[in-house]
C-alpha cells in the first residue's frame, strides 16, 4: 500500500493507522510525517483534505512524528480536549475536542517552522506559474490566505499557504503544499469561487474565530518535489471597500519586509543574511492594497505574465 494515495484506505483502515504506535505515515512535500490520533475529526479532515497525499512505508524514516491526543482523566469523556504532542513536548495549551483537526494543522506549522532549520523560513503563501514563484508575504489578517486560495483555484500551483522555505545554498523555493487555512468570512468567499473548492471540517469559537481549510489541488500535491525559482514578492493588504493599488517596491524595503516576516532569520546569522540577499536580488517586489479578489487577481496575473 506504500506509495498509494491516502484515499485508497477504507475508513476503518485509516482509523487503525492513526491509532497504531507509529501512526499514519504520509509524504508531505519532501518530509515524511507520522500522525497519531483517536479524534474522529482528525480522521475526517485527513480523509477529506489529504486524500491525494502518498502513504509511506512503515520502515521509511519519519522526519516528524506528531499526535493529537485527548485530555487526561475525566477530560477523556467529559468535554474532551485536543492535545498536540511532538517528541514528548506539549507546546500548546489543550483546545476543545471539536478543534482537533485545526490543532493538527497549527501543530504541523509549528513543527516545520521550528525544526526545518536547513531553510530560510518566511511567513508567506507561495505559488508558482510557468516555473516561477510568487511569494505573498504578510502578517496574519492581511488576506494572504484568501488570495492564495483564489489563485490556487485558478490553476496556480500551490507550494504553501503558510511557509516560504528558501534553500540556503540554491535559493530555490521548497514546496510544502498543505490545506489552505481560512477564517470567518474567507470561508464563504472561497466556497463560492469557481474551481470546485473542497472545504474540510469547521472549527468554531477558536482564538481566530471560525476556521476551516481548503483542499490543495491534486496537481500541487503530485508536484511537491519540484522546486521553484523565486521571481516575485508581493506584500498584500486586504481592506474592505478599498480601491486596487499595486506599486513597485524597492529592494531595501523588500529585504526589510521579508526579514520582519521571517521566522528563523536571526538564528541563521550570516547564512540567513546571504540567503535573504539572494532572494531579494532574484525578485521583483510590489505592495498591493485591494478590496476584493476580483480586483487583485487579474492585476497579479498580468504582472506575473510579463517577461523576466
Amino acid at each position: 500500500m506504500s506509495g498509494a494515495p491516502l484515499s485508497s484506505l477504507s475508513r476503518s483502515d485509516l482509523q487503525d493507522r492513526l491509532r497504531a504506535p507509529d501512526g499514519l505515515r504520509l509524504h508531505i512535500g519532501r518530509f515524511v510525517t507520522g500522525i497519531r490520533s483517536r479524534h474522529a475529526q482528525v480522521a475526517d479532515g485527513l480523509a477529506t483534505l489529504y486524500a491525494d497525499y502518498r502513504l509511506a512505508d512503515d520502515d521509511t524514516f519519519c522526519d516528524y512524528a506528531v499526535e493529537v491526543g485527548r485530555g487526561d482523566g475525566l477530560r477523556t469523556f467529559v468535554r474532551p480536549q485536543s492535545v498536540f504532542r511532538f517528541e514528548g513536548m506539549q507546546p500548546f495549551k489543550p483546545l476543545p475536542g471539536d478543534q482537533a483537526f485545526a490543532m493538527l494543522e497549527w501543530g504541523l506549522n509549528w513543527v516545520f517552522t521550528n525544526h526545518a532549520q536547513h531553510y530560510l523560513i518566511i511567513h508567506a503563501a507561495v505559488l508558482e506559474r510557468d516555473g516561477q514563484g510568487l511569494i505573498l508575504a504578510a502578517p496574519p489578517g492581511s488576506g494572504k490566505s484568501t488570495l492564495c486560495a483564489g489563485l490556487a483555484l485558478r490553476g496556480w500551483r500551490l507550494l504553501s499557504d503558510e511557509l516560504a522555505m528558501v534553500g540556503l545554498e540554491d535559493g530555490l523555493l521548497l514546496p510544502l503544499p498543505r490545506p489552505v487555512s481560512l477564517k470567518n468570512r474567507s470561508i464563504d468567499i472561497v466556497r463560492g469561487l469557481p474551481g470546485d473548492p473542497v472545504i474540510g471540517p469547521m472549527a468554531h469559537d477558536t482564538a481566530k474565530g471560525t476556521v476551516a481549510h481548503l483542499k490543495p489541488p491534486r496537481s500541487s500535491v503530485e508536484e511537491a518535489l519540484s522546486r521553484v525559482q523565486p521571481r516575485w514578492v508581493v506584500l498584500p493588504k486586504f481592506e474592505t471597500g478599498s480601491e486596487c493599488a499595486v506599486q513597485p517596491m524597492g529592494r531595501a524595503r523588500m529585504f526589510m519586509s521579508l526579514v520582519s516576516n521571517a521566522f528563523n532569520y536571526p538564528r541563521l546569522g550570516v547564512t540567513g543574511f546571504q540567503a535573504m540577499g539572494r532572494l531579494v536580488e532574484a525578485c521583483d517586489g510590489y505592495t498591493a492594497r485591494y478590496g476584493s479578489l476580483d480586483q487583485i487577481v487579474p492585476v497579479l496575473e498580468s504582472i506575473c505574465s510579463r517577461p523576466a
